[in-house]
């Protein structure tokens, strides 16, 4: 899901609060006082029932009659949301997050490039070198070139549901690659994305899996690099909520 991009004041209560409720600084079950919280902010009632009806759709917060406004469980957040996934970081859960991110990859990712180098098309090879190609020119941002290689692998693999699978896994790769791209120490990632495309025009399944797998490991190790930077210094201290610019 994409990150809500709503600007002025509306987007950034919608940031403030989300932020607090993702960090951990509104816990689960606790009673949003919309008025107060309007006040705080220096919003209009109006804006904090538009922002929270944003927050409502992440799954973040719910209301009911007799009981109010209130963050839901954990359990019902939306956790491949773009922004969920970015207060997560911004709280320090980022660690937390790579880790389940990089579980989910090895069981997906591996197989998929060895179906795609079974049932790759001339247009599937054609996707995955521009996207190579980008990556390539891109140096300081390569987080849609990146995306755009590991949504074209799971296209080349020619089953509609495994294609679709870049709704699971496109945001959170997007929020690793702006951690691992912004710092200069990480190593290039085109010989690695290479490799699996060499090996899925070859229509090699066992090298395409093999060179996947070397290629997430190579991520692993990337950002074992960032582990100060992902993660607070206990290991998950919450970030200040940003604040609402008056």
């Amino acid at each position: 899901m994409a990150a809500y991009s709503a600007r002025g004041v509306h987007g950034q209560v919608v940031q403030s609060l989300g932020a607090r409720i993702v960090s951990g600084a509104l816990g689960e079950g606790a009673i949003l006082d919309v008025r107060a919280l309007g006040e705080e902010l220096d919003v209009s009632l109006t804006v904090m029932r538009e922002s929270l009806k944003v927050l409502a759709g992440k799954g973040l917060t719910d209301a009911r009659q007799k009981r109010g406004t209130f963050v839901r469980e954990r359990r019902h957040w939306n956790l491949l949301d773009a922004d969920i996934i970015r207060w997560r970081v911004e709280g320090g859960d980022g660690g937390r997050l790579m880790r389940d991110l990089a579980d989910v990859r090895s069981v997906v990712e591996p197989a998929a490039a060895h179906r795609a180098a079974l049932h790759r098309t001339d247009a599937d090879l054609a996707a995955l070198e521009r996207a190579l190609d980008a990556m390539g020119r891109a140096r300081v941002d390569a987080a849609d070139a990146d995306a755009a290689f590991h949504r074209a692998l799971l296209v080349a693999t020619g089953n509609e549901m495994l294609a679709r699978m870049d709704i699971l896994l496109e945001p959170g790769l997007r929020e690793r690659d702006r951690l691992v791209h912004a710092h200069a120490s990480v190593d290039d990632p085109v010989p690695s994305h290479r490799a699996v495309l060499d090996a899925v025009r070859d229509r090699d399944p066992v090298r395409a899996e093999l060179a996947m797998l070397d290629l997430l490991a190579k991520a692993a190790r990337d950002f074992e690099r960032l582990g100060a930077h992902t993660e607070g210094p206990a290991g998950h201290a919450p970030a200040r909520p940003p604040e609402v610019a008056r």
